[in-house]
């Protein structure tokens, strides 16, 4: 009864600002919603959002109730969600540790030096005398003449790859600072489980990862997800994945009697050759696990001649839930930039396009995807279960922790080059008497790090739009600049957000996206 009284309060909201008479302006009734979208969904009563919980309910049925009242149709076969099932496992060495020996013994606790879990449905996990293999960076990346498995068998071993890609240390390499997918942690495991490793600890870094250790504590101690196949309950899935930190790295290098700092140098350089790391232990973990369904939210908009091909607004709705408190005894991470003000753009784009004179000529889904947080899973299973095809979906435009932001005189943009939609941005940024700098520095991975990046990999052309780097007014720096708040419970909303930068950005994506579904020729990368 609780969640519909939500719903039905917002939608009166909503519906009520519509109706007012002779607003002061189009923009301060954008900036009223906006506000009101993001203070509710960042609330402690969204409990931050984690697929899987009590609150899960909350956030999608009000989003439902959102779209709803904004006169949009449900987007799959009638409904607004998409089902599917996922599992949330939590595991715990035994002994809070892992034990190795090699030249000399060493203990790696948990979560001071590793942090790690399983994507398997079993109680638990047992690795008897695990054998430790240093893989450099894990990556097979035959177009840049690079092999870190060449010549080493990793079958039924603990592989331990770096984070990042070469092109970090060196920009001869690779694409210099602009991060590939090799880079991605999640390639990591992708990689360690095709060559047949029994699991895969990423050595962190943290100008190389872009974030401290304790985002990799925050993120995995507890209800690790990942999509749950009901046929082989994930056996196939690594024994063993996780994060290693590097006091931790260095107690396994010291056990074997070898020099950690000269193997992280050898193995930036071309020519790199993998080896075994002498150190052997027994690994046993204790699984919980918990399967269950998960829902991605979405709605249509009709297109008139072209409504079998589409254009989708993308934002996710997930987040971390409660857990660890922070030095204030804070312990819900609410995420009001990270995702709250994406669903709210989303939202604010959405109604601008029933607002439109005439509708589109394709048909445009707004998506709000579970599980991005733990692996972009939700759009990963939408991509894959399309409400229309991939073949037919011109772009994805994602919404991704675009606020709070000062108006800049500049737009950046990530993953610029691929296809004809920079374009579009380009000339949607003129019409704003703005312009487009096309960053190619991706060192932190961003561009792979949310949700458009499995639209990419089906051939949907995206990009990533950030806030530019020249504010209009100088006198009014962002006050909350990202790595203040990311994955903490402090990435609250707050009255003095300014957030003039964000609604000029939402009505950049917006006439993006007008143009992108009103073009003649779908585009493709």
């Amino acid at each position: 009864m609780r969640r519909w009284t939500l719903i039905v309060a917002a939608g009166a909201l909503l519906l009520g600002l519509a109706a007012c008479s002779q607003p002061s302006s189009r923009k301060e009734e954008d900036e009223v919603l906006l506000r009101q979208w993001i203070k509710t969904i960042a609330s402690d009563e969204f409990g931050g959002r984690k697929p899987m919980t009590q609150y899960e309910d909350v956030t999608v049925n009000y989003l439902a109730g959102q779209l709803e009242a904004l006169g949009l149709e449900p987007a799959f076969d009638g409904s607004w969600f998409q089902p599917f099932e996922m599992i949330a496992v939590t595991a715990k060495p035994e002994g809070a540790k892992f034990y190795v020996r090699g030249k000399t013994g060493a203990e790696l606790l948990y979560p001071d030096d590793m942090v790690v879990w399983t994507a398997r449905a079993t109680d638990k996990v047992e690795l008897p005398k695990a054998e430790y293999v240093f893989c450099g960076f894990g990556i097979n990346a035959p177009e840049y003449g690079w092999d870190d498995y060449a010549g080493i068998d990793v079958k039924g071993k603990i592989v331990i790859a770096m984070v990042n890609d070469p092109g970090y240390y060196d920009n001869s390499l690779f694409r210099g600072r602009n991060m590939t997918y090799y880079g991605r942690w999640l390639y990591k495991f992708e990689e360690a489980r095709r060559q047949g490793a029994a699991g895969c600890l990423v050595l962190h870094n943290t100008e190389a990862a872009s974030y401290d250790w304790s985002v990799c504590v925050n993120g995995h101690l507890e209800d690790n997800l990942a999509l749950y196949d009901p046929e082989t309950h994930n056996s196939g899935e690594l024994a063993v994945k996780g994060w290693l930190r590097e006091d931790g790295a260095q107690k396994l290098f010291a056990a074997a009697g070898m020099d950690m700092d000269a193997a992280l140098s050898a193995a930036k350089r071309p020519g790199f050759k993998s080896f075994p790391l002498n150190v052997r232990g027994d690994i046993r973990m204790d699984v919980s696990y918990d399967i269950q369904q998960t829902r991605n939210v979405g709605a249509i908009l009709r297109g008139t001649d072209k409504a079998d091909e589409a254009v989708v607004m993308n934002a996710h709705w997930d987040h971390l839930g409660i857990g660890t408190p922070d030095e204030t005894g804070d312990n819900i991470y609410n995420g009001a930039a990270d995702n709250a003000s994406g669903m709210a753009g989303a939202l604010l784009a959405a109604k601008k396009f029933t607002e439109l004179h005439e509708r589109p000529r394709r048909s445009v889904l707004f998506i709000f995807p579970s599980s991005e947080e733990s692996g972009l899973f939700g759009s990963e299973y939408y991509c894959a279960h399309p409400a229309i095809p991939m073949e037919k979906t011109s772009a994805c435009l994602n919404f991704e922790s675009i606020g709070p932001a000062e108006l800049t005189s500049d737009v950046s943009i990530l993953g610029g080059g691929a296809s004809d939609l920079d374009k579009y941005y380009e000339d949607a940024a003129a019409a704003q008497g703005r312009y487009i700098f096309f960053d190619d520095d991706n060192s932190d991975g961003w561009f792979f790090r949310s949700d458009h990046y499995n639209f990419v990999k089906k051939g949907v052309p995206a990009l990533v739009v950030e806030n530019g780097n020249h504010p209009v007014d100088p006198s009014r720096p962002n006050k909350y600049p990202m790595k203040m708040w990311y994955h903490q419970p402090c990435d609250e909303y707050q009255d003095d957000w300014d957030l003039e930068g964000t609604l000029a950005n939402i009505d950049l994506i917006f006439n993006v996206g007008v143009s992108v579904a009103n073009a003649q020729d779908l585009l493709r990368l």
